[in-house]
């Protein structure tokens, strides 16, 4: 029996033509039959530091009696000079977050992958305090298990009051010592509630994890890191992967 959760991640490069740049996470999502990769707006480009590449590739598995057998799957960046990546705004700025439609024409037939669903999504904020155990999984400084192709999960809490946006801005806290390579993991706490439908995939996808909250006055020979991150709340989600309705009098 394979764990639904560690094949729901994939492992993200950024590459500008054949050169490797960095290392990332994405996580599949569902909604109405689409397939979509989620990961962060930084990890596609980030103005700030240079960063622009023009593709990714994320690993694959494709069989489910041999995890070591993957294949490299490539995402172009741009068509026709344009971003193909989703991103959305709320009324504190950009969100670092990102959405990419997969062709499912294009993938592999025999693809061995679970996607989290608008049903994963937490709908009531009630079932998730600060404090909470919750995990995050990913590819922190490129780790992970190099035989099976798998990540590894990183035990975290919520650190700040869960549905009350952090200082005003789109995500919540955790409290977790994690690293690059981790951006774009999926946030998530188990379903306990047992005939809902989703026991082969029992995971609530509460968030995605951006990058790590540092304070500019930290005198690094006497503090230490506070090992508090930033993590989107994952809602956005169904802003990205909502189609545009049809124009009046086309199909």
């Amino acid at each position: 029996m394979i764990e639904s959760l560690p094949l729901s991640v994939t492992r993200v490069a950024t590459m500008l033509g054949e050169r490797k740049l960095t290392n990332a996470t994405g996580f599949f999502f569902e909604r109405d039959g689409r397939l979509y990769l989620v990961s962060c707006r930084h990890v596609v480009l980030d103005e700030a530091s240079g960063h622009h590449p023009d593709r990714i590739e994320i690993e694959l598995h494709i069989n489910p009696e041999n995890l070591a057998d993957t294949v490299r799957f490539s995402i172009p960046l741009y068509r026709d000079g344009k971003s193909v990546w989703r991103e959305g705004m709320d009324s504190a700025g950009a969100i670092d977050v990102v959405a990419l439609a997969l062709e499912r024409a294009a993938l592999p037939q025999n693809l061995l992958c679970h996607a989290f669903t608008p049903e994963h999504l937490f709908r009531k904020l009630d079932l998730v305090e600060i404090g909470a155990s919750v995990l995050i999984v990913g590819f922190p400084l490129g780790v992970y298990d190099t035989l099976h192709r798998l990540p590894v999960a990183r035990q975290a809490a919520i650190a700040s009051s869960f549905g009350i946006r952090f200082q005003g801005t789109g995500y919540f806290l955790t409290d977790a010592r994690l690293h690059r390579g981790t951006s774009g993991a999926p946030v998530v706490a188990r379903m306990a509630a047992p005939g809902d439908g989703r026991a082969d995939f029992p995971w609530m996808l509460l968030g995605v994890h951006a990058s790590r909250l540092d304070v500019a006055d930290r005198d690094v020979r006497q503090d230490e890191s506070l090992d508090l991150n930033f993590a989107w709340y994952a809602d956005i989600l169904l802003t990205l992967t909502q189609e545009p309705a049809a124009a009046p009098g086309k199909a």
